[in-house]
């Protein structure tokens, strides 16, 4: 396991400081805000210790409202909104500076039989092992040079490997510009068979490249151009059960943005294809 990973499940580890008030930290961060992926991986560890392990979550939306400092502990606050006979609800407030950083509401069900179909296929792409890491991609993007290299290859707890373009690479060659994104990722390790953590890991994963693909499609990118943005707001349901230290192809599209806001949407499935997670977020985009 690498040293990446290990800190993102101590991360995940929250500390309970009352019935219904969890408390997490953050890693040392001196170039950006609270990674939202790890706010949103941690309200739903916060929201998931108050449910009965016969129930699974199958959807949570979640609203961005403040940026998260990573130099103070956040406080998460979970109201159980409903406990029904199949259906569970809690609602989760994220607090720093004793305001509302973040809210998210999830629902968790107990498992039961029912129709089933699936209408989407996973896109026909190149395999995960044919693929460069992202780091080692990026090394050889952003050159030796870049005030950027020692952030944009840092060791991170995901395995993401692009079939697509980067940002970057669309930004130097307007051709390579697309509204749609696929990702190969893992978490590189034999993780518990705990489903929550596998939901919590990929919800934490979905919000590293959704926003990437508004960008792509403009030929944008983050450090590379006069652009800010952050994530306004995130939905996801989880379909089935996964693995999320297996392989899952990200397919995303962006198929629409104005008014300094850009829409994107993704479908995480397994290797074998079945859809396991479909994921919408709204962000903020901004060009100066």
């Amino acid at each position: 396991m690498n040293e990446a990973l290990k800190e993102l499940l101590g991360l995940l580890d929250l500390e309970q400081i009352e019935l219904d008030i969890f408390r997490g930290r953050s890693p040392e961060e001196r170039i950006q805000r609270v990674f939202g992926g790890q706010v949103a991986a941690q309200a739903l560890v916060a929201a998931g210790r108050t449910v009965p392990q016969d129930r699974h979550v199958h959807s949570l939306h979640a609203y961005f409202i403040r940026p998260g400092d990573p130099a103070i502990p956040i406080v998460y606050n979970v109201e159980r909104v409903r406990d029904g006979r199949s259906f569970t609800t809690r609602r989760v407030v994220a607090v720093q500076h004793g305001k509302a950083i973040f809210t998210m509401s999830a629902s968790f069900q107990v498992l039961e039989g029912g129709v089933e179909h699936q209408a989407s296929e996973m896109p026909a792409v190149t395999g995960p092992e044919e693929l460069p890491e992202f780091q080692e991609r990026m090394r050889e993007i952003v050159g030796d040079e870049s005030p950027w290299r020692e952030w944009l290859s840092r060791p991170r707890p995901v395995d993401a490997r692009y079939v697509t373009p980067l940002t970057w690479e669309a930004y130097r060659d307007p051709g390579l510009r697309s509204t749609e994104t696929n990702v190969w990722f893992r978490y590189d390790t034999e993780l518990p068979d705990d489903p929550l953590l596998h939901v919590v890991l990929a919800a934490y994963a979905s919000d590293y490249t959704l926003v990437d693909t508004v960008l792509l499609t403009h030929g944008l990118a983050w450090g590379a151009s006069n652009v800010i943005g952050a994530s306004l707001d995130h939905a996801m349901w989880f379909h089935r059960p996964f693995r999320a230290d297996d392989w899952m192809l990200y397919a995303q599209e962006s198929p629409w943005s104005r008014a300094a806001r850009g829409l994107a949407r993704g479908q995480m499935f397994t290797r074998s294809g079945e859809l396991a997670v479909s994921v919408v977020q709204e962000a903020m985009i901004r060009v100066s």
